[in-house]
């Protein structure tokens, strides 16, 4: 069942048109684009941001370059991602698997943009026909110039679907829930 779901998520394109648009807004300056509001997000959608301080030194970025960039935020969660062996490489199609009590719900995304660099790692992956929303989330760990490590969530939504819709603001507790199980995936890291 997976892989029919899997093989239809990778034919389709984004649900979405601005693709791409967590990284402008995490990064901002340069890598903003025109016809997207000042903090480089589009406009219509709920927005989501959380940036914690995860600890400091060459140890705790190398971990939390390590959480990102193997699904761990996802991991913390409780949510699977397939398929099992997914890199967070552009254009890289997964579904990810949450349970919302007993009630499992695969969320079709693909992975828009990336980074890896010295003092920053991370993605963002984007709506699929399929999810239950529309939009784009980024998971972003930077190290600045005191060697303090930090991570951003991102995420621009709106519902796609009537269940999303019908769940309104219980639809963002559970995003806010979800966040909080993402950041989890840090803890301990820095000692």
């Amino acid at each position: 069942m997976l892989t029919e779901r899997y093989r239809r998520a990778d034919a389709a394109a984004p649900s979405y048109p601005e693709v791409g648009a967590t990284r402008a807004a995490v990064f901002g300056g340069a890598e903003a684009e025109p016809g997207l509001d000042g903090a480089g997000l589009p406009t219509g959608y709920h927005v989501l941001r959380r940036r914690v301080r995860i600890g400091h030194g060459e140890r705790t970025w190398r971990a939390a370059r390590t959480v990102v960039l193997g699904w761990g935020m996802q991991f913390s969660a409780g949510a699977t991602v397939y398929p099992l062996d997914a890199v967070p490489e552009v254009g890289q199609t997964v579904l990810v698997t949450t349970r919302i009590g007993p009630v499992p719900i695969t969320a079709p995304c693909r992975v828009v943009w990336t980074v890896d660099e010295a003092d920053r790692a991370g993605f963002g992956y984007g709506t699929l026909p399929g999810h239950p929303e529309r939009g784009e989330e980024a998971f972003v760990v930077t190290r600045d110039a005191a060697g303090d490590v930090w991570c951003t969530i991102l995420a621009f939504s709106r519902p796609a679907t009537w269940y999303a819709r019908l769940g309104g603001p219980a639809g963002r507790l559970v995003q806010r829930w979800i966040t909080r199980r993402y950041l989890s995936a840090f803890d301990g890291l820095d000692g």
